[in-house]
């Protein structure tokens, strides 16, 4: 059974369509990657998909559980981790402070726990401090765990947000332009801890991104999307060479 499917879904702002009978299979395990032109609806699939908006029409299954139009922190709380675009960090609070908080939810020593620091308080904010290191050494920035996060360069950044993702245990992990406004270096070092992660927890990790050789290194199918529509769906060597997507994307000097 495919960890996440989206059946025929289909998204309207107003009088305008932003998706059109959208369908998606993500296997345990899997890379796969979702391309297109500005304004092409991708982060808007991101949306409908992790509970930010609610399809017009469509269903959503995380494994066998239908997540159609549940809130974003259910949906994070069954198994889909996800990042964004324009970073979304809290800029008074530390690296350390990020990834913990994205923990809370899990807990479960109540306010009696909370006000007298019970032995299962102390026991689970032990647990998620454990965690929380072990995540941020894992995207390689544990060593700024104490830092505020704005006074970090951006791509470690880019590496918090990551962490703070998987500190909800997902099983499905989406990341929104991971390499926007990367320098060439920093690109190479977020390819490399993208593959770690996958390497180390086995997860599926469905990515939108415009460099293309980032996608084509690192996914194994690849999607095309051009006005809301997926005109192209395949390996890198088949979207490399479709006719529509050099047409509507990547232009002939592209693939030459």
């Amino acid at each position: 059974m495919p960890l996440l499917q989206v059946k025929d879904m289909t998204h309207f702002f107003g009088g305008l369509r932003a998706v059109h009978n959208y369908n998606l299979e993500i296997e345990p395990g899997e890379i796969r990657g979702l391309i297109g032109p500005n304004g092409a609806g991708k982060t808007t699939i991101f949306n409908l998909i992790t509970g930010r908006y609610r399809p017009t029409e469509g269903e959503i299954l995380l494994g066998d559980q239908a997540i159609t139009g549940l809130p974003p922190y259910r949906i994070a709380s069954m198994g889909l981790g996800r990042t964004f675009q324009n970073l979304r960090l809290w800029r008074h609070m530390t690296v350390l402070e990020h990834v913990k908080l994205s923990q809370y939810s899990k807990i479960d020593y109540g306010l009696f726990g909370a006000f007298f620091g019970t032995p299962r308080r102390q026991r689970q904010e032990a647990e998620i401090e454990e965690k929380a290191h072990r995540l941020l050494d894992l995207v390689g920035v544990d060593h700024f765990a104490d830092h505020v996060v704005t006074n970090l360069p951006y791509g470690a950044q880019r590496r918090v947000e990551i962490a703070r993702a998987l500190a909800v245990d997902p099983t499905v992990l989406f990341l929104d332009e991971p390499t926007a406004g990367m320098n060439p270096d920093e690109l190479i070092q977020m390819m490399e801890i993208i593959r770690h992660i996958h390497r180390e927890l086995g997860l599926a990790i469905f990515l939108i991104e415009h460099r293309m050789k980032f996608v084509m290194d690192l996914c194994e199918i690849i999607q095309a999307l051009v006005f809301g529509e997926v005109i192209s769906e395949g390996t890198p060597e088949q979207i490399q060479n479709d006719p529509h997507v050099i047409d509507a994307y990547l232009g002939r000097e592209a693939v030459t």
